[in-house]
């Protein structure tokens, strides 16, 4: 009787702590599950140590990347005044994540990717900007970007517009906006000319280097012999959360598998439901 009693009383105690969280503290702990689970924004906003992002530091600043369209550092996202968003408005915040459009009016590099950030949902963009909010301001100055041409913004795979929660009740699309948001299509096509193929979506392909060496994104569609055809539900979701192949062989980065792992199991669900439905390509 007794034990009966203590697991009612914490169900209760876990009822009324979820009721007692402010609507900011919802949108701040829906901001971090986000960034940190699902857009993988640490890897390329966060400084690197040894032993990869140095978390001590998040958000801060971190890769830089020099192509022939640009040399960009990735910004300090942190609330620091002088060096990091601090000085942003909540508009400034969503208007660079849904268009790619700095405050002063310019246009960042397309290895952000804004394109796919279109499909955020009011309430998720409400959210990240609420976590961003809520983080340690670190000062770290990164480098000014540098464009070498006009910046364009290249449409990206199976967004249209922004969705609604409502849109998310099939497994099916709630996977494909997880997909979008996590933007696993800008890795996982092929570019022709720097710009992703949408007739081969999911065929893979790109290649990564970095400390880890060098990497090409697998094709992730239905096809048998080149994709995951004839994998299982769990084969991709060990893949996507612990970085191992069907057939045991580690993945490498630039993939976010840690991150990933955070995952819920709905959401993990959704995103192995959708990914199944992409047509086999080579």
């Amino acid at each position: 009787m007794r034990t009966a009693f203590a697991i009612a009383a914490f169900l209760a105690a876990l009822i009324d702590s979820a009721f007692a969280q402010t609507p900011n503290e919802l949108l701040i702990r829906r901001g971090d599950y986000l960034v940190n689970a699902v857009m993988s924004c640490n890897g390329c906003h966060t400084p690197r140590g040894p032993k990869g992002p140095d978390m001590s530091k998040m958000l801060s600043g971190g890769m830089t990347f020099d192509e022939p369209e640009f040399k960009v550092t990735a910004s300090n996202i942190t609330p620091d005044p002088d060096t990091g968003i601090g000085k942003w408005s909540d508009d400034d915040l969503r208007k660079l994540l849904r268009t790619g459009i700095r405050p002063n009016g310019e246009a960042v590099a397309a290895i952000m990717p804004t394109a796919f950030y279109v499909a955020l949902t009011e309430r998720d963009l409400d959210a990240i900007v609420a976590y961003l909010r809520s983080i340690p301001a670190v000062k770290n100055e990164t480098p000014a970007p540098e464009y070498r041409i006009k910046q364009p913004r290249p449409p990206a795979p199976l967004v249209k517009a922004a969705m609604t929660e409502a849109d998310q009740i099939d497994p099916v699309k709630h996977g494909r906006y997880l997909a979008t948001i996590a933007h696993c299509l800008e890795c996982h096509t092929p570019r022709d000319n720097g710009k992703i193929n949408l007739k081969r979506i999911g065929a893979g392909g790109v290649e990564f280097k970095g400390p880890f060496g060098k990497s090409t994104s697998a094709n992730i569609t239905k096809n048998k012999d080149l994709g995951i055809g004839t994998w299982s539900d769990d084969d991709i979701r060990r893949a996507i959360t612990q970085g191992i192949a069907k057939n045991g062989e580690p993945l490498k980065p630039p993939m976010n598998f840690t991150g990933y792992a955070r995952m819920t199991p709905q959401d993990l669900s959704a995103l192995v439901a959708f990914v199944k439905t992409l047509p086999a390509r080579k």
